[in-house]
C-alpha cells in the first residue's frame, strides 16, 4: 500500500487504477473534506464528472457518521463493478461494529438526516459487518 501525503491527511492510498479506488483516512474532522475531494477527482478521472457532487455529498454524510461515532481509521472504496457499467458502488468503513440505524429528525433537529439523504439518493444502500468493523455502502447510476 502506497502512502500520499497533500496539503490534507492521507493515512494510505491502494490501487486508484483500474475499476477500484481505496483511500484510508484518520479519525479527523479533515477527512470529510478530503474525501470529498478525492472521490470527486477520481470520478473525474473514471470520466465521471456528473456524479461527483453527489457521490461526494453522501460520502461526506457517511464519513461524518464515521467520525461521530467511531475511532480510528476511516476506508473510502470506489468500485465500477464488472459486467455492470450502469453501476458505481461507494463503501464507507470504520472499525464500529454497529450497523447505522436510519432515524426519523425533526425539522428542529441538526443532526440525523445523513441515511435519509443516502437511502433517498441511491439506486440501493446498506451495511454489512467486516473483520473489525462495518462497512455502509451505496450504489449510484451511471448515466448511459
Amino acid at each position: 500500500m502506497g502512502v500520499r501525503r497533500w496539503a490534507w491527511e492521507v493515512i494510505g492510498v491502494n490501487d486508484t487504477d483500474g475499476d477500484c479506488a481505496e483511500w484510508t483516512f484518520p479519525a479527523d474532522p479533515g477527512a470529510v473534506r478530503t474525501a470529498r475531494a478525492v472521490v470527486r477527482g477520481k470520478l473525474r478521472g473514471w470520466g465521471l464528472d456528473s456524479l461527483g457532487d453527489l457521490a461526494a455529498l453522501l460520502v461526506s454524510e457517511l464519513v461524518t457518521n464515521a467520525l461521530r461515532h467511531a475511532t480510528g481509521p476511516i476506508g473510502v472504496r470506489l468500485v465500477r463493478p464488472a459486467g455492470l457499467p450502469d453501476v458505481l458502488l461507494v463503501e464507507v468503513s470504520d472499525p464500529l461494529p454497529d450497523p447505522p440505524r436510519e432515524r426519523a429528525a425533526q425539522p428542529e433537529d441538526e443532526s440525523g438526516r445523513g441515511l435519509q439523504l443516502v437511502a433517498s439518493s441511491s439506486r440501493r444502500w446498506g451495511s454489512r459487518p467486516g473483520e473489525t468493523g462495518k462497512t455502509v455502502w451505496f450504489e449510484l447510476a451511471v448515466p448511459g
